[in-house]
C-alpha cells in the first residue's frame, strides 16, 4: 500500500523560517543562502536564472530581506524583487568580502553576502530606478564618444606633423584648422592625404554631432 504524505504544512512552515536571504549572481547560475530570524541557515541552493524568481518567491517569508551585490544586473533584480514584495538591499563588493568566511566561491559568496546586510551600520547602494539607469548608460556612452574623439584628434595631430604642419591646441582651434589645411594648395599635403585628411575631418564632426545628441 502506497501512503501519500501531504507536506504543505512543512513547506509552508518552513517558508516563514527563511526571512534573510543573500544572492550571489551570475549570468545563468544563481546562489542562494537563506537564513531564519536567529540567523540559522535554512536554505542553500545554485538555481537557473529562467527559475530563481519563482523559487524564492517559494521558499522566502513574505517580506523577507534579500541581499545581493550591487553590480551591472543587480538593479534589474532589485525592481523585480521588489514588485514580488521583498525587501532588498544592494551592496557593493568591497563591504561584502569580509565576510567571507572560506576560499571565496559563489556559494560562499552568497553566506557572505546575507551576513553582511545583517550588520549595524552597514552602507548599502541605492536601487535605481530605469529612468535613472537610462540617465546613467547615457552618461557612460557620452564619456566613450568624447574618449573616441580625443583620440581621434591626437590621430589627426599626428599625421599632419608628419607633413610639418603643427596643429593647434585645443579641439576648437584643430577643427578651424582643418578646413585650411585641406584648401591650401602651396602647403605640401598630397591629393592622396588630402582625401584622407578630408575622411578624417568628417569623422570628427560626426563625433561632436554624437556628443551634442547625447547633450539633450
Amino acid at each position: 500500500m502506497v501512503v501519500l504524505i501531504n507536506h504543505s504544512k512543512d513547506e509552508e512552515k518552513s517558508k516563514m523560517k527563511i526571512t534573510r536571504a543573500g544572492v550571489d549572481i551570475a549570468k545563468s547560475v544563481f546562489h542562494v543562502h537563506g537564513v531564519d530570524g536567529d540567523d540559522q541557515p535554512e536554505w542553500q541552493a545554485k538555481l537557473k536564472g529562467s527559475e530563481w524568481l519563482d523559487a524564492l518567491c517559494a521558499r522566502l517569508a513574505p517580506n523577507a530581506e534579500i541581499g545581493m551585490e550591487a553590480c551591472a544586473s543587480s538593479h534589474h533584480w532589485a525592481r523585480e524583487l521588489r514588485k514580488r514584495g521583498f525587501r532588498v538591499k544592494l551592496i557593493a563588493a568591497q563591504f561584502v568580502k569580509p565576510y567571507v568566511k572560506s576560499n571565496k566561491n559563489d556559494r560562499a559568496d552568497a553566506e557572505a553576502i546575507c551576513e553582511a546586510m545583517s550588520r549595524p551600520g552597514m552602507r548599502f547602494v541605492a536601487i535605481k530606478s530605469i529612468s535613472q539607469q537610462d540617465r546613467q548608460a547615457a552618461h557612460r556612452i557620452r564619456e566613450a564618444v568624447i574618449g573616441h574623439r580625443t583620440a581621434k584628434a591626437n590621430q589627426i595631430r599626428g599625421l599632419v606633423g608628419e607633413y610639418g604642419l603643427i596643429a593647434p591646441v585645443g579641439i576648437q582651434q584643430l577643427r578651424r584648422a582643418l578646413p585650411r589645411w585641406l584648401e591650401d594648395a602651396e602647403n605640401e599635403l598630397t591629393d592622396e592625404f588630402r582625401a584622407l585628411l578630408s575622411d578624417l575631418a568628417e569623422d570628427l564632426r560626426r563625433l561632436d554631432d554624437r556628443i551634442v545628441g547625447l547633450n539633450e
